[in-house]
């Protein structure tokens, strides 16, 4: 799978500095409020799905937790006007962290935080969210949103059959727009994108994209650094966003 084989080469091609912790936004974890785990062992690893072959749920990942960086994610939004910010002490990290973290950090040795998503709210929130985070860069801190650039699990197809329309549609307006810096089109692409709704009947899977752009800054420089598909219609577009 193409999207396993960029992962596993995160740090030898992509990513060769060492985070001294990460900021993990995961489509997976969506709450009335927002919420950050603070761990001070190890994180336990969630199995927040159903129907995989059994080896899946023997899967550990027992990264760090980072219980300073949670609770500096929790000032800096406070700070910034967020309100209330919920501290979960017994949440680990599910499958939309650690999934792609076994295969970038297989050592599971640096720290990890999570923070929640809320599918309520819409882009420009997110995004604002990620800019009152944007002090985390200087810290060492990586911060990764993991969703999809579309994500519509009842149009799934055959792996050997070529995207349909809509998806492709959305997934080159996404590609276009962040690498043109059309911030303002990324945070309303509700209104703005071709099969918007269709390409994500509910956001989660979007919105962390949303925060990791936002703590980039207005003039981050986005670079599309893998593609590939996934059941026909899971685009796999993966972006790192740099500060100007």
């Amino acid at each position: 799978m193409p999207a396993r084989h960029f992962l596993k080469s995160w740090k030898a091609k992509l990513f060769p500095t060492v985070p001294k912790a990460i900021l993990m936004v995961s489509g997976h974890w969506d709450t009335p409020e927002l919420a950050v785990n603070i761990i001070n062992g190890r994180n336990d690893t969630i199995y927040d799905f159903n129907g995989f072959p059994k080896p899946m749920y023997e899967i550990k990942y027992p990264a760090p937790g980072a219980p300073e960086l949670a609770k500096k994610v929790k000032g800096l939004l406070q700070s910034a006007g967020f309100g209330r910010v919920e501290e979960d002490k017994n949440r680990g990290l599910d499958h939309g962290a650690w999934v792609p973290l076994m295969l970038m950090y297989p050592e599971a040795n640096i720290p990890v935080c999570q923070l929640s998503i809320q599918s309520d709210k819409d882009g420009t929130y997110h995004y604002n969210i990620g800019k009152a985070l944007a002090p985390l860069r200087d810290d060492g801190v990586l911060i990764i949103g993991s969703g999809s650039a579309t994500h519509n699990l009842r149009l799934l197809g055959p792996e050997d059959v070529p995207p349909p329309t809509w998806a492709a549609d959305f997934d080159k307006w996404l590609t276009e727009t962040l690498i043109d810096g059309r911030h303002e089109d990324v945070k309303h692409f509700d209104k703005k994108a071709p099969s918007a709704k269709i390409s994500h009947p509910w956001p989660d899977h979007f919105y962390p994209l949303h925060v990791a752009l936002g703590a980039a800054g207005e003039n981050a420089k986005a670079e599309l650094i893998h593609h590939s598909w996934g059941n026909s219609s899971i685009s796999y577009a993966s972006y790192r966003f740099q500060t100007a």
